[in-house]
This record gives structure tokens, C-alpha cells and sequence, in this order.
């Protein structure tokens, strides 16, 4: 059996992790992400009692109890290279003796469910309203990093959304990957809408923001917008679904996002006070997780 060297997975003089400082047994089965460190405490809030709670640069981890339910909430910051870093981490605890360096001989699997904040594209998804990421487009290309990421990609959609978009970046291809379908119905219901989200590798121009830099095609948002697959449209933009959803995927994980709409990128409006609008979100993910 493979000994994973310490260059590869690096490993903290007191036995944690090295991004999250943790340790196997702060991780609990059911997992909470949120991007901003101050969200986790939001979240640990709803707890009834809290076992360990660790800072280390972006990442914040408390775990505790909730109404009988053993949760970790951890946060991730910004991007898809952060949820690479976190997931592997996570994943490492879970399934990787630190001591030895070895693979453990049973999976242990995690149910991951991040709350985040995301960008209307529609008019049936305004400010304010949840959206769940039934799909995620990558924008990112951390997927294609892995072996065997076609085993988890919708390639029908792939070649949809290229053909569709008339897509602009030959050296970027966008991937599709769906979240957990169980873990879809277990949470989501009438109040959270089922939409394709696409994970941008940047917050201004990779999701049509024009500053001061022009945009390779200042129409992209257009089409994206106009995109229809199997009935389905794009309805939202963040930053995070699309390696979550894959790289769980491939490591036998059930995660999926779910997201508050902050801005309305066809309204061309933005609601900057969102952090009350969260509140209502947290409650229905911690009930239902």
C-alpha cells in the first residue's frame, strides 16, 4: 500500500493538517462550508454545545452539536483553489491514517453543504431568493487536474454549452458536473430553487464585470443567459460549486452548493447589506443537513 510522502501531504509538528490545523477527530460526518471566516461563527451559533473551534489563516473551523447532530462548519475563502485545498484536507482526515501515511481501509464519506453567496443571471432567481446548484459549470479547470474527472462530468452539456456560447476560450473548457442527487432532495424543497450554477475563476471579468480591463467577449453574460439545456437555464454565478461537486465526487463524498442571490446581474442591481438575508438559509440547511 502507497505511503503518501510528507512533500505531498504535509503534516504540522503537532499532528494536524497543514492549511485547516486540524486534527482527525475535530471532523465530524456531516460538514458545513461557508466562504468568510466570520460566517462560520454565524453558523456555530445554532449550536448547543462546541467541542473545538481553530484558526488558521482563511480557514476557521468550529465543531459542535446541533439539535443532536455532530457538525463541523468550516470556512473556505475565495475560489475553487481554496475548495481544492479544504476538500483534500478534509478528505485526508476522514480517509488517511496521519500517523502512517496510508489509505484507511474503509471510506469513510462526508455530506458537504456549502452556503455561499452568488449572482442572479434570471428573472425567476431576483435578490433574495436560494438557489441550489442541481449543476455546476466550471469555469475553473481544477477538475481536469485529477484522473478519471470524465467519469463524474456531464459531457452532453459540455459540448451544449461550448456549442451554445459560441465559447471564446479555446485554452479554457468549461466541465459540467451534477451535486449529490440524494443530497439535492434532502434539502432542498419549494424554498429553494433548482438551478445550473456556473463557478467562475474570478470575481470582475471571468463573470462578464467590465472595469477598466476589456472583456475577450462582452456578450458571453448574454448567451449565458440564453443558455437552454433540456429545458434548464444558467441561473447564477459563483465561485466554489464546480470543484466541490467534482472533486467530492470522485473521492466518494455527497456534497452540493446552495446560495443566497445577492445581485442581480440582469437588474444590474446588488444588495451589499446581505448578511440578514443569509440568516433564513443557515436555519434551513442546519435543519436539514
Amino acid at each position: 500500500m502507497r505511503v503518501i510522502p510528507p512533500s505531498e501531504l504535509i503534516i504540522n509538528e503537532d499532528g494536524s493538517i497543514f492549511h485547516l490545523h486540524l486534527k482527525p477527530e475535530h471532523l465530524a460526518d456531516k460538514v458545513v462550508l461557508v466562504g468568510d471566516p466570520e460566517r462560520v461563527s454565524a453558523v456555530a451559533s445554532y449550536f448547543e454545545t462546541r467541542e473545538c473551534e481553530v484558526t488558521n489563516r482563511e480557514f476557521h473551523t468550529i465543531t459542535g452539536c446541533y439539535r443532536g447532530k455532530r457538525l463541523t462548519v468550516v470556512s473556505h475563502g475565495i475560489g475553487t483553489d481554496n475548495i481544492d485545498i479544504v476538500l483534500t484536507e478534509l478528505d485526508a482526515l476522514a480517509n488517511i491514517d496521519l500517523t502512517t501515511r496510508r489509505l484507511n481501509p474503509r471510506l469513510r464519506q462526508l455530506t458537504l453543504v456549502r452556503i455561499g453567496t452568488s449572482g442572479g443571471l434570471q428573472p425567476f432567481v431576483p435578490v433574495g431568493t436560494y438557489v441550489a446548484a442541481e449543476k455546476s459549470i466550471g469555469f475553473d479547470g481544477v477538475l481536469y487536474f485529477y484522473a478519471h474527472n470524465e467519469t463524474v462530468r456531464d459531457r452532453r452539456c459540455e459540448e451544449e454549452l461550448i456549442s451554445q456560447l459560441q465559447w471564446p476560450l479555446p485554452g479554457l473548457r468549461p466541465y459540467v458536473v451534477d451535486a449529490d442527487t440524494s443530497l439535492i432532495e434532502q434539502i432542498t424543497r419549494d424554498d429553494i430553487v433548482r438551478g445550473i450554477t456556473i463557478a467562475a475563476n474570478g470575481f470582475y471579468g471571468p463573470q462578464g464585470r467590465e472595469v477598466r480591463l476589456p472583456l475577450t467577449d462582452p456578450g458571453l453574460n448574454k448567451k449565458i443567459e440564453a443558455f437552454d439545456y433540456q429545458g434548464k437555464k444558467i441561473t447564477n454565478y459563483e465561485m466554489e460549486s464546480s470543484s466541490l461537486a467534482g472533486l467530492s465526487a470522485l473521492m466518494g463524498h455527497k456534497a452540493m452548493t446552495v446560495c443566497c442571490i445577492i445581485a442581480g446581474r440582469v437588474d444590474q442591481n446588488m444588495q451589499t447589506s446581505y448578511k440578514g438575508s443569509l440568516t433564513g438559509l443557515i436555519e434551513t440547511v442546519l435543519e436539514r443537513i
